[in-house]
């Protein structure tokens, strides 16, 4: 797993920004899940099927978050299992990744009930004996959402269907799809739907090759005058920021520190431009003394640039 990949497993992994991605996407923004009403679920998904000769094989597969979720919307709880794919590059095979990892939770969830029912013995039809599931048996819903953390615009496939090179009219209503669930920052256009840092962090990223529309924002919303320092790193990690952040600080002052960053690139912007001058001149034939009377600047800053001769 890349640096990358691993900053956006352990920032998504807090159950307020997971709570908060859910709300955005299931909710339109509405606080539905609270990171309360979250637990954390093993990320293996492990599947034993019978293979040929009814030997046992294992398919095994690793998450990145997948969390039950208690949800509290109606006067009943309903439990709904909720995983979360990072993806830091674009991925051309992900409705089939994600439709891999929710039919092996299902396969699971079936394999713990039979346990449970040939623990107990409380199975009394043929069809249940075979299937280890009674009729009054249920799954619990899975919902996997993929996060893209690129500012590029998503041009993989977002179904099962797309995958397809051709399909038959007549066909296509018995092939199943899959849809992918898919979050990217270039598509979301109202950021305030988001109740924690992760809307600052996507909204920085959609906006990351824009540098007039990054200030626009940096400098005018409230949230980035005092934004918490695991947002920051995550915005420095995916867009490339070049801004300084202090250690000791839980939260910091996005815009100032922006402001300086500018600020001190215009500095640098005009250092080169006087040294280039400089540089001219001299290889024009000015000597020392002549250029530092016509630049205003001193004799021997003037001698040190003509001596290195370099920006």
């Amino acid at each position: 797993m890349g640096i990358k990949d691993t900053k956006a497993k352990e920032f998504l992994a807090d159950n307020r920004r997971f709570a908060d991605l859910c709300n955005y996407f299931l909710y339109d923004g509405e606080i539905v899940i609270k990171p309360e009403d979250l637990v954390e679920q093993d990320t293996t998904e492990l599947l034993s099927v019978m293979g040929d000769g009814e030997e046992e094989l294992q398919v095994q597969k690793w998450r990145d978050l997948i969390k039950r979720v208690v949800i509290k919307n109606t006067s009943a709880c309903r439990y709904v299992v909720i995983g979360v794919e990072n993806q830091t590059d674009i991925h051309y095979a992900m409705p089939v990744r994600n439709m891999i990892y929710d039919a092996i939770n299902y396969g699971k969830q079936i394999k713990e009930t039979a346990k449970r029912h040939r623990s107990s013995k409380d199975l009394r039809r043929s069809g249940e004996f075979l299937s280890g599931f009674s009729k009054e048996d249920k799954l619990i819903p899975v919902i996997t959402l993929a996060l893209y953390w690129g500012a590029e615009p998503w041009d993989a496939p977002r179904s099962i269907h797309e995958m397809f090179s051709d399909i038959d009219v007549n066909l296509r209503q018995y092939i199943s799809d899959y849809r992918l669930n898919l979050i990217a920052p270039c598509e979301i256009t109202d950021f305030g739907k988001f109740r924690t840092s992760l809307g600052a962090v996507l909204e920085m990223i959609k906006y990351s090759k824009d540098e007039r529309r990054m200030n626009q924002i940096i400098t005018s919303r409230a949230i980035y005058k005092n934004l918490e320092k695991e947002a920051v790193t995550a915005i420095i990690m995916f867009t490339g920021m070049e801004i300084r952040t202090d250690e000791e600080e839980e939260t910091m002052d996005v815009c100032k520190a922006w402001v300086d960053h500018r600020q001190a690139g215009v500095a640098e912007g005009e250092s080169k431009t006087e040294k280039k001058i400089i540089l001219n001149m001299s290889k024009n034939g000015f000597s020392v003394e002549q250029i530092a009377a016509a630049t205003e600047i001193d004799v021997e800053e003037v001698r040190e640039i003509v001596e290195n001769k370099s920006l």
